[in-house]
């Protein structure tokens, strides 16, 4: 058996983000977890029947549902007298959290429940084709938002999910990425600490669709933090509470590592509206600092 309570022998791909961060989150929240997880890449390479990637208890969901699937397990648990005891997690993709599943995402929030929603962002849906998600970054090439002669892909910015989230007046709010798991993992167990509806929505690339190396995930994500592209806050009853201080790097230095973005190079035009979202971000969270004083990673 393995020693973590995401084990290996799945089916995800070579250098999948999300199977990292699975396992960091499992190991974070501990063996008294319940998960409930939607139709997605992560349900369908850990859960291929008779085998589990999981070593704690799992239920599938479908797409549109996680949230209210757990929203009954922790009022089960409630019921029983073992809440307590026994953390709930939801789990689901981007397409599942922003699109499909953003109506009992809100319900689950607004009920109060004592819940941990996880959003495992890989910015599309890659289990069905890469099509286009609300969590789709503006620009993106996907198979639904294709580049061509007079398209530079993804039209829409990103939905503001953790915004959203917070709308609810939930008492925790964090973004975090698999490219700093120690960041990660501490945040988990802070939201576990906390009564009551929590949100954490983690940044994984997806080698398949952002058409990256799969020996470079972790790069590729501490590139989308450092440009400003994907910002790491944490808020606590509605108050920002912490961010990550970051170099700013261009993000053509995050561009050009991914063939989803392939179209953009060379265009100084379009590369500017990407630096643009980028930098309201740096500016919004007052994410800059000087290069000497930069965090470690």
């Amino acid at each position: 058996m393995s020693n973590h309570l995401y084990a290996p022998g799945h089916t995800a791909c070579s250098g999948c983000g999300q199977a990292m961060a699975v396992r960091y989150v499992l190991d974070a929240a501990g063996k008294n977890t319940m998960v409930a997880n939607n139709t997605g890449c992560l349900e369908v390479f850990s859960t291929k029947y008779p085998e589990s990637a999981f070593e704690v208890p799992f239920v599938h969901s479908l797409f549109e549902n996680c949230a209210a699937v757990a929203s009954g397990v922790e009022a089960a648990l409630k019921y029983l007298g073992k809440k307590d005891s026994i953390n709930v997690i939801a789990e689901a993709g981007d397409g599942g959290t922003a699109d499909i599943g953003l109506q009992a995402l809100s319900g689950m929030l607004e009920r109060g429940h004592d819940i941990l929603y996880v959003c495992y962002d890989n910015e599309a849906y890659m289990n069905t084709g890469i099509q286009r998600s609300g969590l789709t970054p503006f620009k993106a090439n996907t198979t639904t938002s294709p580049k061509g002669a007079k398209s530079f892909g993804n039209l829409r910015y990103k939905k503001p999910m953790p915004e959203i989230a917070l709308a609810h007046g939930i008492p925790y709010m964090a973004t975090a990425t698999v490219g700093y798991p120690q960041d990660l993992q501490r945040k988990v167990k802070k939201a576990l600490s906390i009564k009551g509806p929590k949100y954490i929505q983690v940044h994984v690339p997806c080698p398949l669709g952002w058409q990256h190396p799969s020996n470079q995930t972790f790069d590729v994500a501490k590139l989308a933090v450092e440009t400003g592209l994907y910002p790491l806050v944490e808020f606590e009853n509605g108050k920002l509470i912490g961010v990550r201080k970051i170099k700013a790097l261009p993000v053509e230095e995050y561009l050009k590592v991914q063939g989803r973005f392939k179209h953009l190079l060379g265009n100084a035009e379009e590369i500017k509206l990407v630096q643009d979202v980028a930098n309201a971000s740096i500016a919004k969270y007052n994410l800059k600092i000087e290069a000497d004083t930069a965090q470690p990673a």
